[in-house]
């Protein structure tokens, strides 16, 4: 049952307040690079692999330091919690974070995309969106921390990285069908910002209480 909700919060990261709104920005990059069905789908197979990387070297550090991480898991509650409402405030508006908005004019500075290009865009966009997939990935994170097996926990985290990857992928097959999705989510990026903003500044103040209620019992 742990494998099939590690696959279903992989999903659930897709359609998260946080990925929502730059998912235009991930297909414009591909569609730009990419004139041909066929290389939109290897290069976006590429970019899956590369946050797959990263996910699955989280789910080894886990599965080894499972009762470190359970020992701290108010304290990671509460410090997930604070990544949430700064990223919550930068969707709103009421600060700026550069590397959190410089995504915006990926899709124009790169003229040379490759599967390899890919995979490594694939790892800066994990390591740039970890802290605000953390409330999915933390639940995945702390499941693989009581396996035990570094064998087990990584492969919870494969399982979160394909229910993360599959979107993405028939996203990128099906461009031309969802054009009109994304030419509404382009139209409406400020509203649906300040919506997914505030939605993470929620969540984020329930991490820290549930963290804080935590740590006093």
């Amino acid at each position: 049952m742990e494998y099939v909700i590690t696959f279903i919060e992989g999903i659930a990261s897709f359609i998260s307040p946080c990925i929502l709104p730059v998912i235009p920005i991930y297909i414009s990059y591909f569609a730009t690079e990419s004139k041909n069905t066929k290389n939109s789908i290897i290069n976006s197979l590429g970019f899956v692999c590369g946050f797959s990387i990263v996910f699955i070297l989280l789910g080894v550090f886990a599965s080894s330091f499972g009762k470190l991480i359970h020992q701290f898991s108010n304290q990671m509650n509460i410090i997930f919690g604070l990544f949430l409402i700064v990223i919550g405030l930068n969707y709103i508006g009421v600060i700026f974070i550069n590397f959190l908005n410089k995504t915006k004019g990926i899709n124009q500075k790169n003229k040379n995309l490759t599967f390899i290009t890919s995979v490594i865009f694939g790892i800066v966009f994990s390591l740039s969106w970890t802290p605000c997939v953390g409330a999915f990935l933390s639940s995945a994170l702390i499941l693989a921390s009581t396996t035990g097996s570094v064998i087990k926990g990584s492969l919870l985290l494969l399982l979160y990285s394909l229910g993360l990857a599959i979107p993405f992928i028939i996203t990128t097959i099906f461009l031309e069908k969802l054009k009109t999705t994304f030419d509404f989510i382009k139209k409406h990026y400020n509203i649906i910002n300040k919506v997914s903003g505030s939605v993470l500044l929620l969540c984020g103040v329930w991490k820290i209480i549930s963290g804080i209620i935590g740590i006093i019992n």
